[in-house]
Formats: structure tokens, sequence, C-alpha cells
């Protein structure tokens, strides 16, 4: 988004006659920690595959670039020399002249008191001159956003908050600055530096920021907020450092003016999931210039087409619910966002804030046997537990790139679940039920699914909601549970998309009941090839493969408890079940699992453990590995795609159109073979790969197999014309010939790429190198 914006203003002025302020002035980021630095070297190497050039330097080339800069504490840089800076009111000026010569009216002095909505559409705009009608609206209105979706007769919940933000004017130095002086991000340091007319702007991101307007509507003129020099001190006293020669400056003034922040510190974009025609842009976490050229063209892409070019899930207002929405929340968790823009974020870190919002009943439980917690669509969720004798304090603390003090913990999950049993609480996936009272539930799930859901009862059948381009909008499991009863189990973050596109597609006038019961079920997955034997005693039937054959759903007592669902699945690919159990007997099924399970080695695992198992046995997971561009051809899942069905079902004429043509990527499983887990940074998500030393795509995902003892990556490969840059088909041929490197923060290490998992027990003793891996399926 950064990249078009800045050829969007770059052209602009051509296009317009009005001066944008457009210098190229080049960003150099510094780096005053070994970390930092790697996090540096991560991004390099993704700027360079996309083509933004950008390089590491040394602290001498920097004090090169900008020769006041003290560098003596720095261990590197990073150089993105095509960056640039403009003037934000003159860009506003350029967009709307331009605008306005393509026939769009712009009334200025104008506030808006409502959107009318009729029957969940936007009819038109009530203002304070009049109304406007119209089919489409955006909400951009920046701090304003909040107050504005709530204002509607039909409620728009747009998660985002204000705080605070100063940054300093002084006069021209003595020798002015060049304008074309790199713009320095100083982010150990918690400021940025830039050229202003000869002199200095800088600004910052506190620890200590300070939210604003929580109470609700505001019509503060921005120039009304107050000066705070003791606010400001410590981001002072930081360029000071950088800067000693601005001691004799003269400060012009301190600027104090809200910025809005979101609760992921990412922007919000997209149609709102209740209200058609009604989009949204903001909460652009200070970066709005930045972004605002490649978000606006992604919007209006969303509004003509139906989807943007690219997978913006990531901004999609969709991944949020009504429960990010409230004041306190919002107001915590921007306190921590604002200073975490410029912290150092390492993989796999949490946020502090909000947390305990939405629990499973057994989270006390959990808690006090030493689970550690992450937190996903506002749900607390296990990672691992720790053992007693570990020290918890120290692994809450513990942040690095390279192997992770909790390796031997998830180690003894995995082993568990290989050899004997384990529970993993997955009560945060989204559960939906869909029933009808004639067949309509059949015929409308067959029309929205890609696989075949006219099933006997009882049988799971996996399968995704597809668009017409054939990606994924869903990546669901649904169980059959009566001849017009179905039960959908989708991921976590899809509870607000997942019912909005439920909602969009299902038609008006049908008798369908669909019910969001994710609250009324608790989930517990019991894997390993000792499940069974827990699972048989407890509710005297007999659960082996022969009467509980695989992707199948039973309602069935465990314990004292009625109505459990019991399905044989695990995502994962080990033997296992999954229980489906009312809340209210959540804790006593839990109990007696546990007290059974004991003489067959039971123990607690988390979702760490899960991703291992479930990326070794090439499972991709929805929102990570496929996503609303990715199709079932491009993954390996014809099987679950009913073509040769002669069903039509949303997406069925991209498939068959790509069958016929190819696929231009297809997702493959990678094996870094001279990676040393002890000493290597390691892989974590979206390294580039090299096939033949040509960049190929990047990974999706990636985790430790235990079962390998190598680090295995999923990602998409493309075949990309060395001659013309084009896109090509990709065949497994394609595949199979290739030679493989993951890049890991500018370092490459060799892969063995594999399109089927692999299944092979290593003993410790052989030397990695003599190992050659076999495929499950042979090529």
């Amino acid at each position: 988004m950064a990249d078009y914006s800045n050829k969007l203003y770059h052209q602009l002025e051509q296009e317009t006659g009005i001066q944008t302020g457009y210098i190229r002035t080049g960003s150099v980021f510094l780096a005053q920690t070994q970390d930092r630095l790697i996090s540096l070297k991560r991004i390099n190497s993704r700027l360079n595959v996309i083509g933004i050039p950008s390089e590491i330097i040394s602290p001498k080339k920097v004090a090169e670039l900008h020769p006041l800069l003290n560098v003596h504490d720095l261990v590197g840089a990073m150089h993105v020399p095509e960056d640039a800076v403009v003037s934000s009111a003159d860009v506003a000026l350029a967009l709307a002249s331009a605008a306005s010569q393509n026939g769009v009216q712009i009334y200025d002095r104008t506030s808006i008191l409502h959107v009318m909505v009729k029957k969940g559409q936007v009819t038109g705009v009530e203002t304070d001159k009049g109304q406007i009608e119209c089919q489409y609206f955006v909400n951009c209105a920046g701090q304003w956003a909040y107050e504005l979706g709530l204002s509607n007769e039909e409620p728009v919940s747009i998660p985002l908050h204000a705080c605070e933000h100063f940054y300093l004017l002084t006069r021209p130095l003595e020798t002015p600055l060049r304008s074309n002086t790199p713009t320095i991000v100083d982010a150990d340091g918690r400021i940025y530096i830039r050229n202003w007319q000869g002199g200095i702007l800088s600004g910052g991101f506190e620890k200590n920021p300070k939210p604003i307007f929580t109470e609700g509507k505001n019509q503060l003129e921005i120039q009304n907020l107050q000066e705070d020099w003791d606010h400001f001190e410590p981001l002072l006293s930081s360029l000071l450092r950088r800067m000693p020669d601005l001691e004799t400056l003269e400060i012009l003034k301190l600027v104090n003016c809200p910025e809005t922040f979101t609760p992921d510190m990412r922007c919000i974009m997209g149609e709102s999931p209740s209200v058609q025609g009604y989009f949204v842009l903001a909460g652009m976490n200070s970066a709005g210039l930045s972004f605002g050229g490649g978000a606006g063209r992604y919007l209006a892409e969303w509004m003509v087409h139906g989807y943007p070019s690219e997978n913006i899930w990531e901004l999609d207002l969709k991944r949020f619910g009504a429960l990010q929405s409230s004041r306190t929340f919002l107001r915590h968790r921007v306190m921590e966002v604002m200073p975490l823009l410029y912290d150092l974020k390492v993989p796999r870190w949490d946020f502090q804030t909000g947390r305990q919002l939405r629990t499973s009943p057994l989270y006390d439980r959990l808690d006090a046997q030493g689970a550690r917690w992450m937190e996903k669509h506002g749900f607390e969720r296990p990672k691992y537990f720790v053992p007693p004798d570990k020290d918890l304090l120290a692994l809450e603390q513990s942040k690095t790139f390279y192997k992770p003090d909790w390796f031997d913990i998830v180690e003894s999950e995995v082993k568990c679940c290989k050899e004997a049993v384990c529970v993993i609480d997955m009560s945060s996936f989204t559960k939906f039920e869909i029933t009808s009272a004639g067949d309509q539930a059949l015929e409308v799930l067959q029309y929205l699914f890609s696989n075949d859901l006219d099933v006997p009862v009882g049988h799971i059948v996996h399968t995704g909601m597809l668009n017409q381009a054939g990606g994924y909008e869903n990546d669901c499991s649904i169980a059959r549970l009566g001849k017009r009863s179905f039960f959908m189990i989708s991921p976590t973050d899809q509870q607000v998309h997942c019912w909005a596109w439920l909602k969009k597609h299902m038609p008006e006038d049908s008798n369908l009941l669909l019910e969001d019961v994710t609250w009324k079920y608790t989930a517990l997955n019991l894997i390993g090839p000792r499940a069974v034997d827990v699972l048989s005693e407890l509710s005297y039937a007999p659960m082996t493969p022969d009467h509980f054959p695989s992707l199948f759903c039973k309602e069935m007592s465990v314990g004292y408890a009625n109505g459990i669902r019991v399905m044989s699945m695990t995502h994962t690919g080990e033997p296992g079940f999954m229980l489906y159990i009312p809340i209210e007997y959540a804790l006593h099924v839990y109990n007696e699992v546990m007290s059974v399970g004991q003489k067959y080695g039971i123990r607690n695992a988390g979702y760490y453990a899960l991703r291992s198992l479930r990326i070794e046995k090439f499972f991709a997971f929805w929102g990570q590995d496929l996503n609303t561009l990715t199709t079932p051809l491009e993954c390996g899942r014809e099987s679950r795609v009913k073509l040769e069905k002669g069903m039509d079902f949303i997406g069925r004429d991209a498939l068959l159109q790509q069958k016929q043509n190819g696929v231009y990527k297809r997702l493959t499983m990678f094996i870094l073979d001279d990676h040393d887990t002890d000493l290597d940074l390691w892989p974590w998500w979206g390294e580039p790969i090299y096939r033949n030393g040509q960049y190929a795509g990047k990974t999706t995902s990636s985790a430790y197999s235990y079962t390998l003892e190598r680090h295995v990556c999923l990602g998409f490969v493309h075949n990309f014309s060395e001659d013309t840059g084009e896109e090509q088909v990709v065949t497994a041929d394609f595949i199979n010939r290739g030679e493989y490197e993951i890049d890991i923060a500018g370092h490459r290490f060799q892969a063995k790429a594999k399109l089927y998992p692999v299944t092979s027990l290593f003993t410790h003793k052989r030397r990695k190198d003599d190992v050659e891996l076999s495929d499950l399926h042979g090529k």
C-alpha cells in the first residue's frame, strides 16, 4: 500500500498541476540492538522481492547519509532509497482537485447527521444541508469514525480510539538541511526525524500515551490540544542523543494533534457485516499518508468488483466483532498499541490488555495447571502448559527470533499426542447450526459450499465457502446432524465474516434458521492413539474405527453427561476425537476425561503442539495458508470439491476454468536441510522462497517438526517467467524439479519441496545428512 501511495503522489503533481511537496529523500531505519537488526533484515529480504529497493547498511554509511547523526551506539540500519516526503494538505488538495475534474461533487463545511439504511442497505445520507441519496457510503471520518458508525439507524461498529500525538518543529539549522536529507526512524529511541523547511520535524511513540475523547462525541478543533513538554521530554532527550547539534537550535513549537489507533495496529477497511453498501476506511495508526493511496485503491476495487486485488483479510473490518468496541477496551488497548508501533515485535508476541474477555468454562482449571495463554478474536487459547518445575516468569519474558524457551515443553506435548493422549481446549472455534423445516437447508448449503453435503446423517464433510473467483472465503467442516440440520465448524476469527457471508447469500424469503452456537459448546480435542481407550471407557461404547469410522459424528453420553457431539477428527491428521460439549457439562466431562486418562498417560496440550502436528501433516489453515485468493486446486484439495457432481455452487465456473488452464501457484511443503535449530534464526512466516536461485513465492506458516527433527514451512510456489516476469502454469513436475532455498533474514537455507506429507520417524542417532525423506504417496 505504501509503495502504491508513493507512486501515486509522485505523479499527482504532473496530473493536477498542484505542487504536493513530493521530494524523494529515502528513509534510514536505525538498529541499536542485534534483535532490531534481525527484524530489519527480515523486512529487507521481503522488500527486495516485491520490487522495493532497500539494503542493510553499516553505521559508517548512516553517518555518510546524514552527517548530523550520532551513530556510535548503532549496530546497523536499513536504507530504503525511494521513500519520499510530501505535504499532506497539498496531497489532499491535489486529490480533491483531480476528483472534481472527474465529476465528483465536494461539499465542504458540511456535517453528517446520520446514514440512512433501509432493509440492511444504505439509501442515503442526512446532512445539516439536506439529504443526499446514495447506494454506497464510505466512513473515512478518522477519529470520528466510531461515533459516526454508531449514529446510523443500524449501528456499525468501528473499533478505534484517538490518542494525543506530539511532534516538534524547529527553525532552520545554521546550514539549513538539504531538502533531500533522508528521513530517520530510530525505533529503539522511539522517534522519527525528518527535514522541515531546513529545520527538523521530529515526533515519536512514547511508552505512556494519552488517550482522548473516550467520553464520546468531540467537536474539538485539532489545534486546540495543549502542548505538554513534560510528556514529550523522553522523546526530546532521545532526539538530542541522536542529534547532539540540536542543543542550540530554536524550537518553533510543539504540535499536539489527535491520531486514531486500532486494537491490532492495522487499519480498518471493507464493507460492514450488517449494512450493505456501508464501507469503512479508518484507523490508520499514524500512517494515513503512507497507506492512503494504496488503501484508497483497494477500497475502490472492493466497491466496484466486490473484492480487492490483494488478500487484505488482516485489514478487513469483519476481523473484529462487537466485543472489540467497548470504550474501556479501546481506551486500554490503544495505550498498549501506540508504543508497540516502535517496540520490537518478535514472533508469537501477545497483547497484554483486553484479555480474559472470552474464556472457556475450563479456563481456571487449565490456568491452575500451568497454561500460558494467547488471544484470538478476544478468546483465550492455551499455547502450552508449563510443568511445575519450570520458571514461569522467565518463560513469559523470553522473546527471540531464535529457538524459543518453550521448545522442550512443546516437544513433550507433541510426543504425548503421538504416543499416548492429549487434551486441547479448542472452544474458540466458530460454530453455527443451520436448520430448515423442509429440504431448503441442504439446497442452499449445496450452492454455498464447494463439497457435496448430501451425505448420510452422521457424516462430516471438509469443505469451503468459495467466492466467484474460486477463492476461499472460509474453510470449514460440516457435520450432518439430521436430514435438515447441519453443524458447521470454522476458524475462530471467522465468526463475523462467515455469518455475514452466509446472511448475504441466503435467500431472503427462506425458512432457514442460522444460529451462532459458538458460546453453547466447549470443544475438547482428544489427540493420540489412546484417545479411543479413554472414550470407550467413558461412554461404554466401542470407539474403534470399525464401529466409529473416520469423519463420523454421533451424539452420545460421556461420563454422566448426555448429548455430547463426538466427532472422529482432530484438525491435525493424528488419530483422535473432537468433543463438542454443552457448556454446562464442560467441567464434568473434562474431569472425567483427565481422571480416566491417567492410566493412559494423558496430559494437557496447547496450540503450539497443534501447529507442529498440523504443519508436518501438511494441513493448511485458513487465514494463514488459505485466503480469498487461494483456490482448492492450488492447495491440493480437489477431493474436497464436487466438480464432477454436476451441481452448481459459488466459484464452480472459475474452478472448471482453472482445472482446464492449470494453476499459477501451488501450496508446497518445505523441509529445511542445512538449518541448525539451536543456532540459526528460525523461520516464522513470510520468508521468501527461491527456486533455482530465482524468487518463487513466500512461506505462509512454519513450525518445528519434532517427528522429522527439522523445520517445516508451508508456502506457495509461483512460476515467474525469467524473460517477462509473468506468471506461468505450475505443475507437479515443475515443483519436483526445482532446487529450493528459504531466505531467513538474508541467509538462505536449502530446503526439500514436497507436495505430500512425509512419514518418517528418524532415529536420533542417524546423521541428518544421510536421511532420505520419503513421500507418503510417492511422486
